[in-house]
């Protein structure tokens, strides 16, 4: 791995910390309550940015330990705003602290529900873009869903095997990276258990020291899963990318440290003629130069260039 592939995905985080992405105009609330046969009302949320006549529309994922907050998100919208694209930000399961329930990598069953709500209930055309494991769960849903008029995906450095994506995860040089994403986890877990018992106690899952004993701990129960392997083996996306019924955009960088190409890259043979995959020598996960140019003949940058693919293939 070589070291820009960590700045780059260090450098765009401590920028968006000393330097928060603005939205102009600002996106306002959206809030839904979805139905789980488990644990009865689930609220769920996010940011609802409108533009044009709302006929066109995209639904965008975070990934994991993120929300519908996180900064690379907010250009991708803004970028689609100017293309007169409506956008909502969805909070998975929980993201927004709220305590609402836990969210996993192959949670599709509120997506249908999100999209028959207002305001994408009226649009005509939906892409679901996706980013890490939001966009594991975009394509999941992509070789799901059958509503006609979700047109197209795109995701950005979306693990396809969610057993490989751990185990890179868990490597020993991974370690600040995972000591990241499990302080998100454990808030959403904790919060979830301020509300509501759980079958593990906070304190023993937030001893969890790996992305696989956490999932073992806070998924598996949730989910009635066997085990991690059974989470990660029922729920990845890879032996179902045949299914992938639309045009379907997906990005990596060769120097992602956290979902490094070698994870994916067998899995390439799968997608259907309707896939187009780019990788860029150029950027870390989720962290690309500002003037990237994907060949997507669009603005230059990740969100000028997914929001051109996304309004010219739909």
């Amino acid at each position: 791995m070589s070291l820009g592939g960590h700045l780059w995905t260090v450098g765009p985080v401590v920028a968006a910390r000393l330097a928060p992405p603005r939205e102009a105009p600002p996106s306002e609330p959206w809030r839904l309550t979805v139905e789980d046969e488990v644990v009865g009302p689930v609220p769920l949320s996010g940011r609802l940015r409108r533009a044009g006549d709302g006929e066109r529309a995209a639904l965008l994922l975070h990934g994991l330990g993120g929300s519908a907050e996180s900064p690379y998100l907010v250009p991708i919208a803004a970028a689609l705003a100017a293309r007169g694209w409506t956008s909502l930000r969805l909070n998975l399961r929980g993201a927004d602290r709220s305590g609402a329930d836990l969210y996993h990598a192959g949670l599709t069953v509120d997506l249908p529900r999100v999209l028959a709500a207002p305001p994408l209930a009226a649009a005509r055309r939906i892409a679901l873009i996706g980013v890490s494991l939001g966009g594991h769960l975009a394509l999941r849903f992509a070789t799901e869903s059958d509503d006609r008029r979700f047109a197209a995906v795109a995701v950005v450095c979306a693990p396809l095997d969610l057993d490989r994506g751990a185990r890179a995860l868990d490597r020993p040089s991974r370690a600040p990276y995972r000591a990241h994403l499990l302080g998100g986890l454990n808030e959403v877990y904790a919060a979830v258990a301020a509300r509501r018992s759980l079958p593990v106690p906070v304190e023993r899952v937030r001893r969890a020291r790996s992305i696989r004993e956490w999932d073992g701990l806070a998924v598996v129960p949730r989910f009635g899963f066997a085990s991690a392997e059974d989470y990660y083996a029922r729920a990845s996306v890879a032996p179902r990318l045949e299914r992938l019924g639309r045009p379907a955009l997906l990005v990596w960088s060769a120097g992602d440290p956290m979902v490094p190409l070698e994870t994916v890259r067998e899995h390439f043979v799968r997608l259907p003629a309707t896939a187009r995959v780019v990788v860029t020598p150029r950027g870390g996960h989720v962290g690309f130069p500002r003037g990237l140019d994907l060949g997507l003949r669009g603005e230059r940058g990740l969100a000028g260039q997914v929001a051109a693919w996304v309004d010219r293939t739909t």
